[in-house]
């Protein structure tokens, strides 16, 4: 019974250091190409997601002003433009996701339901803001969906600002090796 548990924990690691071998030994863009378009839709999605956490972040602000319902409108208005741009961005996303690169993939996956809260919620407000126009902040609900957008905005634009720094990274690494000539390229 030792002998095979030593044949059996040999071959486990004899499989596992053959394993890691080979996967060290292909080039990362073996796996999957990066789909150039969605990396670039992926950075147009990172700058409008950056403008509607500033727009969020303002919208959220206006709870502790004293400005009129139409000042709310307006901010609304802004934050549901880029809720929109984001969402025509995230369709051709979709459209292209089957050629995307893994990390594409995951990318496009994580960020729809983010971006679906945030039309939720800023359609709760604006319709909210509709039906209290003479006080809007009267009721905790409509603070309450402001404060979710800012959360969902932050979220949105940290992730999808991590994953284009993580495709940038994976390029340079992808540079350096073919300057120098890495073994396996």
């Amino acid at each position: 019974m030792r002998t095979l548990r030593k044949t059996t924990t040999g071959l486990m690691v004899g499989a596992l250091i053959a394993s890691t071998l080979l996967l060290f030994s292909m080039p990362l863009s073996a796996v999957t190409p990066e789909h150039p378009e969605i990396t670039q839709l992926l950075a147009d999605a990172r700058d409008k997601a950056a403008e509607l956490s500033r727009d969020a972040d303002e919208m959220e602000a206006l709870i502790r002003t004293d400005v009129s319902w139409q000042t709310h409108a307006e901010m609304l208005e802004s934050v549901k433009e880029h809720v929109n741009q984001l969402g025509r961005i995230a369709a051709q996303l979709e459209q292209k996701r089957d050629s995307a690169s893994a990390w594409q993939q995951q990318a496009v996956d994580r960020m729809l339901p983010v971006l679906k809260e945030l039309a939720t919620n800023t359609t709760a407000a604006i319709n909210h803001l509709n039906e209290n126009k003479t006080r809007p902040l009267q009721t905790s609900s409509y603070p309450q969906y402001l404060s979710e957008n800012a959360d969902a905005a932050h979220n949105l634009s940290d992730m999808i600002s991590s994953f284009v720094k993580y495709g940038d990274s994976r390029a340079n690494v992808e540079k350096l090796e073919q300057k120098l000539e890495i073994a396996g390229r």
